[in-house]
């Protein structure tokens, strides 16, 4: 069964304690924090999503996996593995350098935290290839990242599928991770061809129950 991370991009700031326990008790897998610096993106979500974290991480038992959207990478990494966190995903385009890449997925290791590496959707999925024996999962963004709300790109669906089959050929043992436009329509479509998780952020907000939603979804 497909698990649900939900984002909390799109969180009130002014209902937040009430809605994460909402979404605790609704069965959310994952809070899935989206950090972004300003500059990898335009939106800058650096103090907000370290608030959310924070108040995550004293209130709740659900694990917390942060994605960042940032250019210095290790710097974030850093601020990041001290705050109780199951997972740090990094994107392969903020990294100039193999050896970059390789360095981070080891120190966040180092830490007892799961890693991952995420693309853009113009970015071939095959640049992800040779890191798989050092990840635990892989998120594949179905939007262009750094804001909610966009619609799924469908392209995304053979990426997936591509990168299923090479991991399962291979005998690379990770977790594939969606995120953007999942709804009850294109969440079906990613968990046929290999999905283990989506990332749901504006559809999770806009609906008047968290339970039924991720059920739905689920089913």
């Amino acid at each position: 069964m497909v698990e649900i991370a939900t984002s909390l991009l799109s969180l009130e700031k002014e209902e937040n304690l009430q809605t994460l326990y909402n979404l605790e008790v609704a069965g959310t897998d994952y809070f899935h924090i989206d950090v972004m610096d300003g500059k990898f993106v335009k939106k800058d979500t650096t103090d907000l999503m370290r608030r959310y974290t924070e108040t995550i991480e004293q209130i709740t038992t659900t694990p917390i996996e942060v994605h960042l959207m940032v250019e210095d990478v290790e710097a974030y990494v850093k601020a990041y593995v001290d705050m109780g966190v199951k997972s740090i995903t990094f994107h392969i385009e903020s990294c100039k350098r193999e050896k970059e890449i390789r360095n981070l997925i080891a120190y966040i290791k180092e830490h007892n935290i799961q890693v991952g590496l995420t693309l853009k959707p113009n970015t071939n999925i095959e640049e992800i290839y040779p890191y798989l024996p050092y990840l635990h999962r892989v998120l594949v963004m179905s939007v262009e990242p750094g804001a909610g709300g966009q619609e799924f790109i469908e392209g995304s669906i053979e990426k997936i599928r591509k990168l299923n089959a090479f991991a399962y050929e291979n005998g690379y043992d990770i977790t594939i991770e969606v995120d953007g436009g999942m709804n009850e329509k294109t969440v079906p479509k990613v968990v046929e061809a290999g999905a283990d998780i989506v990332v749901v952020g504006s559809y999770m907000f806009q609906s008047n129950n968290y339970k039924e939603t991720i059920a739905k979804l689920k089913a």
